[in-house]
């Protein structure tokens, strides 16, 4: 006598299936992250990026081979980041974004004992296109007033009003949004390390790592925007204003106007790795960078670090003083590296920044500062990445 599994169960067996199979191998890792529900009351199934949700009655309908590829398309929206590196369409267009982060998953799902629902968006016309892309490609068609939807069930598909356009399941892009800079940052490590040793095992079982997975892993992310982003996140409220500090904005029309207090942040570290193979083209544009950043959110001032084994200089640039960070610094260094000179000093000198920068090369073994007293942003100019904090590639 069989007893009939729930929900619950036929999520975890199919989970088993798809770890054990070459090609979804890759995703084991994925599948581990966040949590996994089953809810009475949704219509499909839904992520956030880290935890996923099952509709009871949805998933309760779907025979195993379209179960598995559902659980495949929930955990791939987070091996691409989608709900992070595609917030900017959602806020523009949330349903857009919403079918074009799918029409690319779809695509990448079906094989053998792996069958999308009917309800699934597919369209061979989107192969090879990033969300990004095929939202243009939407936005496009839907200010002529209707979008083009096909599906795994209509291949032929139908012209209809964009309000009416919808994706096979939901995206709690707002819970996303609401997670915390901390938890965004382990999340994002977490999805590259679990990609880079789902990539390890499926060499081993005979499975090829698809060139979308390969670009995420290998993805070059404009520096300049990840680091005016992780500055500018520390802004406080911007509710309230200040007549204490006029804004920067108004001063050059010889105008008075009181500044929102979340145009400013606190002090800031910047620790610029000076051990012989940052050259002085990487840090002059660099500081540009960070001086361009404080024109906008005009920083309490920052505490400009130069260091290798240990920090050799400490320059300290006050609000009005900000604008002479380039003509008047004096990088010196030269020895090995060891951030932890950084965290070192930090705590000797009794520093209180809001957030750190550190510009490396990233070779420093396992040193990556220990604890850092503040949330820190690591411009590496190789592939490393940094066991501690957010890293970005500087290209």
């Amino acid at each position: 006598m069989t007893t009939k599994l729930t929900v619950e169960q036929r999520i975890q067996r199919a989970h088993v299936w798809l770890m054990k199979h070459p090609k979804y191998c890759l995703y084991s890792g994925i599948f581990m992250l966040g949590k996994v529900s089953v809810e009475d009351d949704l219509p499909t199934a839904a992520t956030n990026g880290r935890d996923v949700l099952y509709g009871r009655e949805f998933s309760s309908k779907l025979p195993d081979e379209q179960l598995r590829a559902v659980i495949l398309h929930e955990n791939l929206h987070k091996a691409f980041r989608h709900l992070t590196t595609w917030k900017h369409l959602y806020k523009e267009h949330a349903q857009l974004a919403n079918i074009a982060c799918d029409y690319v998953i779809n695509l990448l799902i079906e094989d053998d004992g792996v069958v999308l629902p009917d309800c699934a968006l597919l369209d061979t016309k989107y192969k090879g296109w990033d969300a990004q892309r095929v939202y243009k490609d939407l936005k496009q068609q839907a200010e002529e007033g209707s979008v083009h939807i096909k599906t795994k069930g209509d291949q032929v598909g139908k012209d209809v009003p964009v309000g009416e356009a919808d994706s096979m399941d939901g995206h709690d892009w707002e819970a996303a949004e609401e997670m915390s800079t901390e938890e965004k940052e382990v999340l994002a490590k977490d999805v590259d390390q679990a990609l880079r040793q789902g990539a390890i095992l499926a060499g081993k079982l005979g499975g090829n790592v698809p060139r979308e997975i390969t670009d995420v892993l290998e993805s070059k992310v404009d520096w300049r925007e990840a680091l005016r982003e992780f500055v500018t996140s520390f802004c406080q409220d911007k509710d309230e204003s200040t007549w204490r500090r006029p804004s920067r904005r108004w001063i050059g029309e010889d105008v008075y106007m009181p500044s929102l207090i979340g145009e400013s942040v606190g002090r800031i570290v910047v620790a610029i790795d000076t051990s012989g193979s940052i050259g002085s083209q990487e840090i002059g544009q660099f500081l540009g960078e960070i001086r361009k950043i404080c024109e906008t959110v005009t920083p309490e001032g920052i505490d400009l670090l130069y260091w290798d084994t240990r920090v050799t200089q400490h320059e300290k640039y006050e609000r009005d003083q900000l604008e002479n960070l380039l003509s008047s610094t004096k990088p010196r260094g030269g020895g090995g590296t060891a951030p932890s000179c950084v965290t070192r000093y930090i705590a000797e000198h009794k520093l209180k920044p809001e957030c750190a920068v550190v510009l490396s090369d990233g070779y420093v073994g396992s040193d990556w500062g220990g604890t850092w007293p503040c949330p820190v942003l690591w411009g590496i100019t190789s592939d490393q990445v940094s066991a501690v904090g957010k890293t970005v590639r500087v290209q």
